[in-house]
């Protein structure tokens, strides 16, 4: 795993983790120029890993991806991934709430802010944006408000009818360059109250291309 091994020799200067699918991995390719700008002083490091579903982000922490970090806050988003099989909103919602369990354990003085899977397709009646609605009501519940932050800013993606524009998701699921800005916008208000922001290091903490 490169990516735990290059986090553990940086263990000492990462506050936020990112985690998550591909949405979480491309901040270094479709907004690797928001991520710079807004993340850089909190000294982050993404673990996204493009393709990956509840499933395999649970192999990645059981085979040590974070151990010995101490992140002041994980920033998770997963599960969309799973939609494409058969997974049901509720396996969806465990396999979220077994993530967290091991988080909370590996890295037990950091605040989760539990990301609400974001709207996918163009039409709020598509059978996926459906099912995110359904898992999201879920993933809801799992928030305690203390150490697990649950944050749902799914709408400032869409129109007023509700529809999703290509313009901000290039293909109705991963963002553009625009969206990542309007993800930046929701989330740092709130990483700003977990996070004294820093000088930032001389390069984005990330992981490697």
């Amino acid at each position: 795993m490169a990516n735990a091994a290059r986090a553990s020799a940086q263990s000492a200067s990462i506050d936020v983790i990112f985690d998550g699918d591909s949405i979480t991995d491309f901040w270094q390719r479709a907004g690797i120029k928001v991520w710079t700008t807004a993340f850089a002083h909190y000294h982050p490091f993404d673990f996204g890993i493009s393709g990956d579903t509840t499933q395999n982000l649970l192999w990645r922490l059981a085979h040590g991806q974070a151990q010995g970090l101490h992140p002041k806050v994980i920033l998770l988003m997963i599960g969309t991934n799973n939609m494409k099989y058969t997974s049901t909103p509720q396996d969806i919602a465990d396999g979220v709430s077994q993530i967290i369990g091991q988080y909370r354990k590996i890295c037990p003085d950091a605040v989760i802010i539990l990301q609400a899977i974001f709207p996918r397709q163009a039409l709020p009646t598509d059978p996926y944006r459906l099912k995110v609605n359904d898992t999201n009501a879920l993933l809801a519940k799992l928030g305690d408000g203390s150490k697990v932050i649950y944050l749902d800013f799914g709408a400032k993606f869409l129109g007023p009818d509700g529809t999703l524009g290509m313009d901000i998701m290039r293909d109705f699921l991963h963002p553009t360059e625009k969206g990542y800005q309007i993800w930046a916008d929701a989330v740092s208000p709130v990483l700003e109250k977990y996070v004294t922001p820093s000088t930032p290091a001389a390069t984005p903490v990330a992981t490697p291309q």
